[in-house]
Parts: structure tokens; sequence; C-alpha cells
């Protein structure tokens, strides 16, 4: 009531609001209320929320505005304030703030109609790990610019959902999408010391991923590839999963899109924020950078102390 007569005093007067108003609505304030209220100190809880209010904005904005109550109390927990999810829910109400929602979901992979043969389901719609490095899932999506078609390629660990590879390109053709992806997660396993041989790479049945190029790259890996039904969406989920967020979260809030070269830069960012700052519910509203980081410092301090290391 008080904001309301706040936003129409100008137009009508006080009075006359309180008047016309107090007759109609049972419970509204009288003039006199009205100016009782406004000369009266701040409730604690009317600070609190002052105080929030612009945090709450701010971390909605820099987390791409894709948030809604459950990850921004998550997040706000973190920042150190003491929140409940109801408030969290106010307070986003208040400021008109809210999550996105995915839309359906849109086939971009071609299936390979060239009889080939495939490799085997070693997967099985399972998309758990035991540890980063052990299940990489893959796929093709499509952003549509002002200057033609942009194709996107993801290359996704299992374990900790970090998206580890990915390539931007005007072009399907397997030699350049998603070939340069999967080289981005091999350079980046490589920098970091790890061992690809127990790996299982996993892409559905589009024909850019069942090319002699691409499964010859994951067999020179250590690799064994792996590849889901024909016409089956579930047997890639995951992967699936990562392209619908990349467009929710960015691609349709962003837009349009005039160049390749525009998505190609916007995606880096967004990679980036995924990797180190998005949380993720299945991760227990953590980033997989912390995830990963995690299982190798429990790999380390389960390492055995050799002789003459303990007492330095």
């Amino acid at each position: 009531m008080i904001r309301f007569i706040d936003e129409h005093r100008d137009q009508f007067g006080v009075e006359a609001i309180c008047r016309v108003l107090g007759a109609a609505v049972r419970g509204f304030i009288t003039s006199r209320g009205y100016r009782a209220a406004k000369t009266r100190p701040a409730s604690a809880r009317r600070l609190r929320d002052d105080l929030l209010k612009p945090e709450v904005a701010r971390l909605h904005a820099e987390n791409y505005g894709v948030y809604g109550v459950r990850k921004m109390h998550a997040l706000l927990k973190r920042q150190g304030w003491a929140i409940g999810r109801d408030q969290t829910a106010r307070l986003m109400r208040e400021l008109d703030l809210r999550g996105v929602r995915r839309s359906k979901k849109i086939f971009t992979t071609r299936p390979d109609k060239t009889g080939a043969v495939l490799p085997k389901d070693l997967v099985n719609r399972d998309f758990t790990a035991p540890g980063p490095g052990r299940l990489w899932v893959a796929d093709v999506t499509y952003v549509a610019t002002w200057s033609g078609f942009a194709y996107v390629a993801f290359v996704t660990d299992v374990y900790s959902r970090r998206i580890v590879g990915w390539n931007v390109a005007a072009t399907l053709r397997a030699d350049i999408l998603p070939l340069r992806a999967l080289d981005m997660a091999a350079w980046d396993a490589d920098r970091g010391g790890r061992d690809l041989t127990q790996l299982v790479h996993h892409a559905d049945h589009g024909s850019n991923y069942l090319a002699v190029v691409y499964t010859d790259r994951i067999t020179e890996l250590g690799a064994k590839p792996s590849t889901g039904t024909v016409g089956d969406s579930y047997d890639n989920a995951l992967a699936e999963a990562v392209n619908g967020l990349y467009k929710t979260e960015l691609i349709r809030r962003r837009g349009p899109w005039r160049t390749v070269e525009q998505v190609e830069l916007a995606t880096l960012e967004y990679v980036w924020w995924w990797n180190n700052r998005r949380l993720h519910g299945e991760l227990d509203y953590r980033t997989p950078i912390e995830v990963e980081n995690a299982y190798y410092a429990d790999l380390d301090s389960a390492q055995p102390v050799t002789a003459g290391q303990g007492n330095r």
C-alpha cells in the first residue's frame, strides 16, 4: 500500500488516494497512517533487505541471469550470507529476477547411413564415472547468425561436468568441428599429466562422430570409442543436456548473433564460467573445477608417505 501511494501521490495526492481506496478496499490505510509509516524508522528486516537486494541483483547478473531460487540461495550462502531459501525467493520476486527454463530439444547431428561398422555402446545410459578422464561425452549443436550457421562441439567430462574441449566453426566437417574439440580435450589432459588409457569417449550416431578420422584419433589417445543406438536421444542424454543449457543460458539470452566469430568469443567466456563459476545441482552446488580439485586432493592425501618425507 505504501509503495502504491508513493508511485501515484504526485498524480492524485495522498488524501485523494486514501479516501477513494479506503472506501473500496477494506483495511486500506488512512493518510495519517501513511505519513506515520513514512516517518517510522525502518525495521531490521527492511534494513537487511536493502543490504541484500543489490547483492542478489549483482550475483544474478554476473551469472548470466539464469539462476533460479535454489542456485541463488546456494550462491549467497557461499558468499557468506546467512539467508534462508524463502527469503531468497522473496527478494528475487521483489527484484523481478527468475531463472531460465529450457525449451524443447532440437536435433542437430545427422545419422550415419553409410553402413559402416559402428563402435559398441559402452555406456548403456549410465552417465557416472569413478573419476575425471574416465568417461567423456560429446555432441554438436548449432547457432543461427546473420552470416550463416555456427556449429558448436563440446566434449564434457562426466565425473566433474567440466567442458574439457570445445570448438565453434562454420562447418560440420569431422576433421574440423568435433576433431578440434577432441584435440583441445586431449591437450588439456596431457597438460595435467592425466592418462587416457582408461577413458571411454561416447557420442551419438552423428556421422561426424563416426568418421574414420575422428575414431582413429580416439584410438590414438588410448581411449575406447562408444556410440549409442540410432535415433535414441537418451543414449547421449548428458551431452545433450550440456547443449540445452548452453542454448538456454547463453544463446537465446544474448542473441541475435551476427557472426560465427561473435559466437566463438561468447562461447569462450561461457565455457570459463561453466567450469569455474557455475554451480551445478548435480555436483551439490559446486563447480566442476572444485569437484576435480577435491578428487585430486583426496588422491594426494591417500598416497603413502615414503621414508624421509614425514619429518621434514
